[in-house]
């Protein structure tokens, strides 16, 4: 199986940015002990700040892996143009989020992908894209 995991805006500061929201431990390693648990599972990796760079990378991605995990970071809220781009896709993508959207500021309650995804999984730290992985097993 080949995974991908795209992060979008300011998500490459996790464990920099409000670590009491995103927690302190960095992403980058977080991904190292992910690779180690799913040893048989391809991971690949993808962060960018660029709404039509994360677009790209969707389209891309369908000829190339079997899922996508995505935690779009404020363009969750925001982002008909991904939206779109994942259903142009035929692999599934699971939404993930590192805290509870819906414990936050009001205007993070509404996701413009969520209709557009298989699952959303959030709140449970960066255990999220683990269960995310899980859903692909």
């Amino acid at each position: 199986m080949k995974l991908i995991i795209i992060n979008g805006p300011n998500l490459n500061l996790i464990g920099k940015r409000e670590t009491e929201i995103y927690g302190s431990d960095c992403f980058e390693e977080y991904l190292k002990k992910l690779k180690a648990k799913y040893p048989d599972i391809r991971i690949d990796y993808y962060q960018s700040n660029l709404e039509g760079e994360l677009v790209d990378i969707i389209q891309k991605s369908r000829v190339i892996y079997d899922g996508i995990i995505l935690n779009a970071g404020a363009f969750t809220h925001t982002s008909i143009a991904i939206a779109d781009a994942i259903r142009a896709i035929s692999i599934p993508v699971i939404e993930v989020h590192i805290s509870n959207i819906f414990s936050r500021e009001s205007y993070r309650h509404k996701s413009m992908i969520a209709t557009a995804v298989n699952g959303n999984i959030s709140g449970f730290g960066l255990k999220s894209y683990q269960l995310a992985i899980e859903s692909f097993i």
